[in-house]
């Protein structure tokens, strides 16, 4: 049985009817090749054996392009859903730093161990939990709190556990498996490991490295467009896991300069939204256009008629993409 991940289910609130102007931007769904490869994301099943910088560096050299990124570094062996952002897009990596992950493993045990008591120990582990970073680790070695949302034992063999675990962004599996190991009191040890989802992205989604490059050589070669599409998605994708807030299209060029939004910006809102939360700005055409830090809850956006709403930490739209509707600095 596949488990989902704790992403709240969220309804979008109408706060004023308004229509957008189609002749300017363009529904996420209907840019051009050309557009996705100057912003645009691929959801990478990467293999094992190159780091993750590595796979990073191919996916430049086949789309012969200069700017591409990852989010959420895999180990050289680990395999499965590595999101890569390329141009623009790059900008966007951060939003998966919050996203929840999947993984699929097998842990080694060092001794032998009932299967009852071995998930009796493996249940106790989901909730809050504490680690400590490896040596080899890239991050400063000290105490940290991460939540395991689920730990399911799919299969046992011998001292080798097939597991599948939701947690927390910034949990070490293989710190998690030591830590089973202890409790269990025989030992153990991460074997393999394969990321199966990062937030809303899901390995059965995933493309391989030859299927970008075949894709990408019809396209050129043939000027077919299904598969590089396939393999090729809008930016807006890396926000699917988070709260929304839809602007009209006058707000939209302040924002793209830095402004603050303001209540009477807004058109939609998801529900769920609370003081502090991080929320994705856009479009009614679905456009991203800023990452920002509400300064209102859900209620609030709906129940005031003014006062700014989400500040901004990183604006993703161009200038100019929407006419400049606005004559007051600071907020629109």
């Amino acid at each position: 049985m596949k488990r989902k991940l704790p992403i709240p289910e969220r309804r979008r609130l109408v706060r004023t009817f308004v229509k957008t102007n189609p002749l300017y931007g363009k529904r996420p769904e209907e840019r051009s090749v050309e557009e996705l490869l100057e912003m645009g994301m691929i959801n990478l099943d990467k293999p094992s054996g190159p780091t993750s910088h590595q796979v990073v560096a191919w996916v430049k050299e086949i789309l012969g392009i200069e700017k591409a990124g990852h989010g959420g570094t895999l180990d050289p062996k680990v395999t499965g859903v590595l999101p890569i952002a390329v141009g623009e897009g790059t900008k966007a990596l951060q939003v998966l730093l919050s996203a929840g992950k999947e993984y699929v493993g097998i842990m080694k045990l060092h001794g032998d161990v009932n299967e009852s008591k071995l998930k009796k120990v493996c249940k106790s582990f989901e909730g809050v939990i504490y680690q400590i970073p490896p040596l080899r680790s890239a991050v400063k070695r000290v105490r940290r709190k991460r939540r395991i949302y689920y730990l399911d034992i799919l299969e046992v063999k011998g001292r080798d556990v097939l597991f599948r675990v939701g947690c927390e962004a910034g949990t070490y599996i293989r710190t998690l498996c030591v830590d089973i190991g202890k409790k269990l009191g025989v030992g153990a040890h991460l074997q393999e490991l394969r990321r199966t989802k990062v937030g809303l992205l899901d390995e059965e989604d995933a493309i391989t490295l030859h299927d970008l490059k075949d894709a990408y050589e019809m396209w050129i070669e043939d000027g077919e467009e299904e598969e590089i599409r396939r393999c090729l998605k809008p930016i807006e994708r890396l926000f699917d896991h988070m709260p929304k807030v839809v602007v009209r299209d006058s707000a939209v060029d302040a924002l793209c300069h830095g402004a603050s939004l303001a209540v009477p910006g807004v058109v939609e809102v998801d529900t769920g939204i609370r003081k502090g939360d991080k929320v994705a700005v856009m479009t009614l055409k679905g456009e991203i256009v800023m990452l920002g830090k509400a300064v209102m809850s859900t209620e609030d956006m709906m129940r005031v008629d003014k006062g700014i709403c989400v500040v901004p930490e990183r604006v993703m739209m161009r200038r100019g993409t929407y006419p400049a509707l606005w004559k007051v600095k600071g907020s629109t």
